[in-house]
């Protein structure tokens, strides 16, 4: 079991590798057409709306209540091509269809609206300055990026089921192309337009599209592509709408958190909500990698595992997740916290993005930072809830979360502005992580092992040491600004590098060794 789990997190983790190296590049490509000023806001914001609703919808809540389900068919199948699994398919697909069919149309009639509720700053100062270039803006983008929640959604689901038939590398490699398409439009189409948030937002639009059509074929190799059809009140989307409700608030609390310091934010300075965003994106780059990464492998096994009634290999299966992304999550987080001014700077201070940029980003940064751990525990617990279809707890848990999460916005903001909103997000998500652990322990689900608890305290001063000599090999940020490029690109390396192997020295004289996460054990 630990095996197969090892082999598909490596899988998993090598595909989202290559799509958040090239996801930086876009971030780079962006940071160089519009910085962080109020066009940058407006992309930003005109990108955000459908990401939420895909993250809310596809590729949370949804995955989160199809895939035990879609399990629960495919397990008691012994052929993997029986009616049953494919009628399920059919009836999901059709279903989903017709629902964000109705969503996307109404969002692209109706952006102007979407935009004053989700962004009353651009909306207030449209009212104040009778016009405002980024309301307009992000209504005309909104209309473009909207349809990107119709392919993707359609893309999940493709992926959720290919991930359980246990082919992760598909799903893992699709963001990939997205990317690519808005580098694309970013380098070869921006002199198509007025403007280049425009060639941004169709690279967002077709990049939705390719992603669609790619896993196609894969469906279809797989046994799983069928006619959709409309299944409202079949038994199977019947469950997994009663699954999915509460798991709106359950899985995606972080999201919701999210969107919400982007409401706040649009009320601040200009470039707050640029500011956020690429903080964001760098803290999505270990959080994909790793605690998305072994999220994705783990949901399909746990439930398994529950339609099976193998409780103690579920437990073990979730604590080989939380150790897996403690080992990877904790240098993650002290490595990118030491070096984050010189990481901003080498990626993305170029062209409209100017140093003054680089510190705000890094303030915001710092805050994120702190949850790393935390937002990867939430992805490792959450799937020990949904696997066991049990959406009940989790939306509790969601619901304080975020409720947590307004009362330190409203705490923290008036005194910190953007930042504050990132330290509210890092709080309210270490106390979701807490009390869905909490709520694993007291149903006797999961419960730290012995050996977990002694490699997080071994990682962690492993960790606390490699940031002592990354801190002392780094010189000064001022001395970084007169280095040449290549002497910037050459002294990162060296620091990572160096991280990189006395922190893994350090865990090696602590006792850590490689069989700890081959085999699971509760020893």
């Amino acid at each position: 079991m630990s095996r197969k789990l090892v082999k598909s997190g490596i899988i998993v983790s090598a595909m989202t590798l290559v799509s958040r190296v090239l996801g930086l590049v876009r971030d780079v490509v962006i940071a160089n057409l519009m910085g962080a000023g109020a066009s940058a806001d407006a992309f930003f914001f005109a990108n955000k709306i459908p990401n939420f609703l895909r993250r809310l919808f596809a590729e949370g809540a949804f995955a989160q209540s199809f895939v035990p389900v879609l399990s629960e068919y495919h397990q008691n199948d012994q052929d993997n091509q029986t009616q049953e699994t494919r009628k399920l398919i059919a009836q999901v697909s059709g279903t989903l269809g017709v629902i964000i069919t109705l969503v996307t149309l109404f969002g692209m009639i109706a952006s102007p609206l979407i935009v004053m509720v989700f962004g009353p700053g651009f909306y207030m100062e449209s009212i104040q300055q009778d016009g405002s270039e980024k309301f307009d803006l992000a209504s005309s983008l909104l209309k473009i990026t909207f349809p990107y929640l119709w392919f993707i959604s359609l893309t999940a689901l493709s992926g959720a089921i290919l991930n359980t038939y246990g082919r992760f590398a598909v799903s893992s490699f699709t963001p990939v192309l997205l990317n690519i398409c808005i580098i694309s439009m970013a380098i070869f189409g921006r002199d198509w337009f007025a403007s280049p948030e425009y060639a941004l937002a169709w690279g967002v639009f077709l990049g939705g599209l390719v992603q669609f059509i790619f896993q196609l074929p894969f469906l279809y190799r797989a046994g799983a592509l069928v006619k959709p059809t409309w299944g409202w009140r079949t038994k199977g989307v019947t469950k997994i709408r009663k699954l999915m409700a509460p798991a709106l608030f359950g899985v995606s609390v972080t999201q919701i958190n999210l969107l919400l310091d982007t409401q706040i934010a649009t009320l601040l300075v200009t470039g707050s909500v640029s500011w956020l965003y690429y903080a964001d994106r760098l803290l999505e780059f270990p959080l994909g990698l790793f605690g998305i990464g072994i999220a994705t492998v783990i949901l399909p096994s746990l439930a398994k595992l529950h339609t099976k009634k193998s409780h103690d290999e579920f437990a073990l299966t979730i604590d080989w997740g939380i150790k897996i992304i403690n080992l990877f999550g904790w240098p993650a987080l002290v490595g990118l916290m030491v070096l984050a001014q010189p990481i901003i700077m080498i990626l993305f201070m170029r062209g409209e993005f100017t140093q003054f940029h680089v510190v705000q980003v890094s303030f915001a940064l710092f805050a994120y930072l702190s949850g790393l751990v935390s937002f990867m525990f939430i992805k490792v617990l959450a799937p020990g809830y949904y696997a066991r279809q049990d959406t009940k707890t989790p939306v509790k848990i969601g619901i304080k979360a975020m409720v947590a999460n307004m009362a330190f916005n409203i705490m923290l903001a008036p005194f910190f502005g953007y930042v504050g909103l990132a330290m509210a997000t890092t709080l309210s998500a270490s106390l979701n992580a807490y009390w869905l652990y909490s709520g694993l322990k007291t149903q006797n689900v999961y419960c730290l092992t012995t050996a977990a608890k002694k490699l997080i305290v071994k990682v962690a001063l492993s960790s606390i040491v490699m940031a002592f000599v990354v801190y002392f090999l780094s010189p000064p940020f001022e001395h970084w600004l007169t280095f040449t490029f290549l002497e910037q690109i050459l002294q990162l390396l060296f620091c990572i590098v160096s991280g990189g192997i006395c922190y893994f020295v350090s865990i090696l004289l602590l006792g850590v060794r490689f069989n700890d996460f081959k085999v699971i054990s509760t020893k």
